[in-house]
């Protein structure tokens, strides 16, 4: 390994960047740290502003996370901060724009706000672009991208949520519903049951936005069961056990949350009873990410009809085979749509649209976040939370 010293200023930022994550590897923390900084540098120097704006992100939040010195941690975060916004006006300005990428460069632009505690530029970045996927949302509509169009009013939906502009909040909601009905006619006309199924619901979230938990949210969700019951039949009529159970699982939860819990218990207790059948059949082929993948779906459905004990024991078992940020969030996402439909709490099943949206977007830092925060202002869920934190490994001090 080469020292400090002995790497040329001529060094690509490239060749600094690889050499400084091997010293972070071999726990030579200074000195890697120091190389990651002069690689962020030369990137900025060199136009790469991505490269760079990724580097100082990362540094910033080694120096709060692993190192707690959240003072050293501020200059390098809001650093890479400046360089998000730069671009993200470079990504507005292509023909062509990547909404991926924007969506990216936007999420780390707010994070770092958030985390530093700038209120101010948080709120204003928030506002901004809120309003620049508004507009994007609206040219997709007028050209007929609807999907595209739903995904742009989604994300300015929540960054409005951020700014709390509540009457932009309802229009964009209401812009939402019109886009989401346009496409469950579709799906329903093409016979496509598990896409109308996953409209639906989706579109049951933005009614609820706007009429709370009334009769409109309850017939949107129940349309949305009915569909994910259908996709269930068909995939079972094909042989497809794996399928009919997942889709059965998001019936078993429609139907819960459109207020219908007999159907669900009737549905979930069909559900557990398969979805045993198709972890000892992937059990036996050795699949053990499947195996994994079906016991947190076991663990959902066993939870909602009141099998407690043994859906953490579940739950358990998919962890010790394959622990995921995504996992853990989709169990704490189970435990509040229970609660949010037992209460027709209109607060507590928006959080779990918020936290679903970031699950799709791939953010699972901030889905688990939202789910956190839900379930620790809810006293009546502590006992819940507790087995959640035993299946998990977590002592209750940390």
């Amino acid at each position: 390994m080469r020292t400090l010293a002995l790497i040329p200023d001529m060094a690509s930022p490239e060749e600094l960047e690889h050499l400084g994550f091997e010293h972070l590897r071999k726990g030579e923390l200074k000195e890697g740290l120091k190389l990651i900084l002069r690689a962020a540098k030369k990137y900025e120097d060199e136009k790469k502003l991505e490269d760079a704006a990724r580097l100082y992100y990362y540094f910033g939040y080694f120096f709060l996370d692993r190192l707690k010195k959240p003072d050293k941690a501020r200059p390098p975060l809001l650093k890479s901060a400046a360089l998000y916004i730069d671009l993200i006006e470079r990504e507005l300005s292509r023909f062509d724009i990547d909404t991926e990428r924007l969506n990216e460069y936007c999420t780390k632009t707010l994070s770092v706000f958030a985390t530093v505690g700038d209120e101010k530029n948080l709120r204003k970045y928030a506002k901004y672009f809120a309003e620049i996927y508004e507009d994007m949302a609206r040219s997709y509509m007028e050209n007929g991208e609807v999907e595209l169009a739903v995904k742009a009013y989604e994300d300015a939906f929540r960054y409005y949520k951020i700014v709390g502009d509540e009457e932009a909040i309802k229009r964009i909601a209401d812009e939402l519903i019109t886009a989401y009905g346009r496409i469950t006619e579709e799906k329903v006309a093409e016979g496509d049951a598990a896409g109308a199924a996953e409209a639906f619901y989706r579109l049951a979230g933005y009614v609820l936005e706007i009429f709370g938990y009334d009769a409109h949210y309850i017939e949107m969700m129940d349309t949305a069961a009915r569909n994910y019951e259908k996709a269930s039949k068909l995939s079972y009529s094909e042989g497809n056990l794996d399928g009919t159970t997942t889709y059965l699982l998001k019936a078993q939860y429609a139907y819960l949350l459109a207020g219908n819990t007999n159907r669900a218990k009737l549905i979930g207790l069909n559900n557990v009873r398969i979805t045993y059948q198709v972890i000892g059949s992937f059990q036996s082929a050795g699949r053990d990410r499947d195996v994994a993948r079906k016991l947190l779906e076991l663990a959902q459905s066993l939870l909602a009809v009141g099998k407690t004990k043994e859906a953490f024991k579940a739950y358990k078992e998919s962890l010790n085979l394959e622990s995921s940020l995504r996992s853990r969030t989709l169990m704490r996402i189970a435990i509040l749509k229970i609660y949010g439909a037992q209460r027709k709490d209109t607060r507590v099943l928006s959080a779990v649209c918020d936290a679903e949206y970031y699950l799709d977007r791939n953010n699972e830092v901030r889905a688990i976040e939202i789910a956190n925060d839900t379930l620790q202002g809810i006293p009546e869920l502590e006992p819940l939370v507790k087995m959640l934190h035993e299946a998990e490994g977590i002592s209750q001090e940390e």
